[in-house]
């Protein structure tokens, strides 16, 4: 086969799903089609102490099967907290199915305790490469349900956990087909009580999620696979498309009103559907160049510490890190594909005033945006200067998995241009 063959086949998948206002009580009945028996439900400290896991876990008692609480999640999770996670389960199994309730930070943690106790080896072993030994799992994995209560991550559509490396500084993550949940319940009634600082955060992310897979390379550029070849992420295509126009139009209203007022059932209910279809569309087409500077951004922290976030810890959350570069990085990508970043802009903000340059009617709508809902100004803001950007380039760089779907390929130099234009955004 040519190597200059190009692709003609897209591949789709996602995790059955169960939306709606009650869809989290019938969790136990969806667990006993599985063949459940014994259930293991994954959260954080937070989550649990709205009393929504106890709830969840009580619901699937109630079906007969045996259900046991891990709520150590850490928030934005590192190696090491993954592996309480995976020795908890390891130790206090075995489980055949496993329940997520929480952000991408407990639904992360619970496809690696999944992945782990299905499979043999440790955790670096599966860790992308060239941060880790990129390992495929041999094993099918074990039903997961995942039922997030933060709007934003995505995490219950897709095939990927992300997590800080301590040791290296650097964020990375695991990505393969097994590591779909195969079930996700959205219940919008868990998110009402997200503080208003996290949901603009978790909204900039389905944002970026949505305009990343809909601006990423098309899977008709990329050269043509074999079937063994084939990942998750190929590249922009008219499935996924459909669900990111839903999504920006969905949260071209719905984040500043959940921002403004975190009790408006509606917007909260906009809000986790416009996750649950940017989830559907970049879980398959992929996401670039915001969410491959997200990764050093918030892996390279010092002392930022983010308003709604629990704990004396120094974090930039994921959707806040991502958030910070989209401008540049849309207005480097823009030439590639013109008439989808302008698509885009007017989808977010169809009565925008248009500055006079086509390629800043983007970055200037996700600017407007974010100063609406609090988002710093930019990565200097959150404790960055130039003299932080090679370190970031770097690691940029090892995040290659995203930077392919890239419509543009960025250079080193390009990504430092990005970081040093997002040092202040206004």
């Amino acid at each position: 086969m040519a190597a200059t063959e190009h692709e003609t086949v897209f591949t789709y998948g996602a995790p059955a799903l169960k939306y709606g206002t009650g869809a989290s009580d019938e969790i136990g009945y969806d667990l006993t089609q599985y063949g459940a028996h014994r259930v293991l439900v994954v959260t954080d400290p937070q989550v649990a102490a709205t009393g929504w896991p106890r709830r969840i876990a009580d619901g699937i008692a109630g079906y007969g099967l045996e259900t046991e609480i891990f709520d150590g999640v850490h928030v934005e999770p590192t190696d090491v907290s993954m592996q309480k996670a995976v020795d908890f389960a390891r130790g206090t199994g075995p489980y055949d199915a496993f329940v997520a309730v929480g952000g991408g930070s407990a639904i992360d943690t619970a496809k690696a305790a999944n992945l782990l106790t299905s499979n043999d080896g440790e955790l670096m072993d599966y860790v992308n490469a060239p941060v880790g030994g990129g390992r495929a799992p041999d094993c099918p994995l074990k039903p997961l349900v995942a039922v997030p209560t933060t709007t934003g991550t995505g995490s219950e559509s897709t095939t990927v956990c992300v997590l800080d490396v301590l040791s290296l500084r650097v964020k990375s993550g695991i990505s393969h087909l097994r590591l779909r949940p195969t079930l996700a319940v959205v219940d919008p009634r868990l998110t009402v009580s997200q503080p208003a600082g996290v949901t603009a955060a978790s909204g900039m992310d389905i944002l970026c999620h949505a305009a990343e897979s809909y601006t990423a390379k098309p899977y008709t550029e990329f050269e043509r696979k074999r079937p063994e070849q084939r990942v998750p992420y190929c590249g922009s295509n008219p499935l996924a498309d459909m669900f990111a126009e839903q999504s920006l139009r969905l949260l071209s209203w719905a984040l500043p009103a959940a921002v403004r007022d975190g009790s408006d059932l509606k917007a909260r209910e906009a809000m986790a559907l416009a996750a649950t279809f940017a989830g559907l569309g970049f879980g398959n087409a992929g996401v670039h160049i915001p969410h491959a500077n997200a990764y050093p951004i918030a892996g390279q922290v010092r002392d930022f510490h983010p308003d709604g976030y629990p704990g004396e810890e120094a974090m930039v959350p994921h959707g806040m890190a991502v958030s910070l570069t989209a401008p540049a990085a849309f207005r480097f990508t823009f030439d590639a594909a013109p008439d989808r970043h302008l698509r885009v802009a007017r989808l977010l903000a169809p009565d925008f005033e248009w500055p006079g340059d086509f390629a800043d009617h983007l970055p200037a709508v996700l600017i407007d945006l974010m100063r609406q809902i609090g988002i710093p100004d930019g990565i200097g803001a959150v404790g960055y200067t130039e003299s932080d950007v090679d370190s970031l380039v770097e690691g940029t760089l090892k995040q290659q998995r995203l930077l392919a779907t890239a419509p543009r390929e960025p250079s080193t130099d390009d990504l430092a241009g990005i970081l040093r234009e997002s040092v202040s955004l206004w």
